[in-house]
């Protein structure tokens, strides 16, 4: 709240200066060039009959003819209320810009939330059902409960990443994460989806890498890549998710057998609410690969479409090592 009012009082302080910079212009301008037509315009006193002749001329003694002075202030008038009224619209357009703003990262904020918030009720409703299933047949159902609560938890740091991304200031922990701990947390909050697509995961890690990223940020970068490849694999099909070094740098590539990208230019998947032509799975919105790259640049990486073809797609997700 604090951040909030110093940016509207910054705010309001830019629109009160600019509006006073500008009237001042406007005015003295308009006053100015009032002055010089009347000095254009005067006539010394008695000069019609040529008695100032040789004479010095004082400011005292000149004339105006209002017959020649009013037009122009009339002229001059209507211009300055029409280049007031055009500062008024500026200032208004600025004013109004902190509250789009804050529009803006407010349906942004619910949007992201409900997206990264509707694969883990999917796999909650998913478990839920095979919990009741074990609870009737009498089989033990504790292993279910842990999933359930690892479950729950994913959803709160979830929740948390999203309104600590929402900040304008947040910053990235430089705490080192473990690649192939968040990948595997990943394709168990997906595995339950998997199984009623007929969808294998797979996890092909030789070696362990640590990036510098909070562990449940990097978790929904690749379970959003994951549950994109699921949803537009066939069943019987395979998701393979792939961590290896690159340098300075881990290469995460997630790997599906889909049908490639169709219905949208491979530049502009990441983009919010773009999507491409639904696979037969459950109906995309657009948002989680445009919340992978958010995620990425967060962390100074970056997120592409390394492959796309009839055969399937490849995302590379590029991730700093930590140091």
């Amino acid at each position: 709240m604090n951040d909030d009012s110093r940016r509207v009082r910054r705010a309001s302080a830019s629109v009160g200066l600019y509006v006073g910079i500008a009237s001042a212009v406007i005015i003295a301008a308009g006053v100015g060039i009032l002055v010089a037509v009347i000095l254009l315009t005067s006539r010394a006193e008695g000069a019609e009959n040529g008695d100032s002749a040789g004479t010095e001329t004082s400011m005292d003694d000149l004339v105006v003819d209002t017959d020649k002075v009013l037009p122009a202030v009339i002229v001059l008038g209507v211009i300055g209320v029409a280049l007031l009224a055009l500062v008024a619209w500026l200032a208004a357009r600025r004013s109004v810009r902190p509250l789009q703003t804050a529009l803006r990262q407010q349906r942004n904020f619910v949007a992201d939330a409900s997206h990264e918030l509707r694969t883990p009720l999917t796999t909650l409703s998913s478990r839920i059902q095979v919990l009741q299933r074990r609870h009737q047949g009498g089989q033990p159902i504790a292993e279910s409960i842990a999933e359930l609560r690892r479950d729950a938890a994913m959803m709160s740091d979830v929740l948390n990443d999203l309104l600590l991304a929402a900040e304008d200031d947040a910053a990235i922990p430089a705490d080192p994460t473990s690649v192939i701990a968040a990948a595997r947390s990943a394709l168990s909050a997906v595995q339950a989806i998997a199984d009623e697509t007929q969808v294998e995961l797979r996890l092909d890690a030789p070696d362990d890498l640590a990036v510098s990223l909070p562990t449940v940020a990097l978790t929904r970068a690749i379970l959003a890549l994951v549950d994109n490849a699921v949803q537009h694999s066939p069943a019987g099909a395979a998701v393979t998710v792939s961590v290896a070094r690159d340098g300075a740098v881990a290469a995460i590539r997630v790997i599906d057998q889909g049908r490639g990208i169709t219905g949208i230019g491979v530049d502009r998947v990441f983009d919010r609410f773009a999507h491409s032509a639904e696979g037969g799975g459950r109906r995309g919105f657009g948002l989680g690969l445009s919340l992978v790259r958010d995620v990425a640049v967060r962390s100074g990486g970056s997120v592409a479409v390394e492959r796309s073809s009839p055969t399937g797609t490849t995302f590379l997700l590029r991730l700093p090592l930590a140091r």
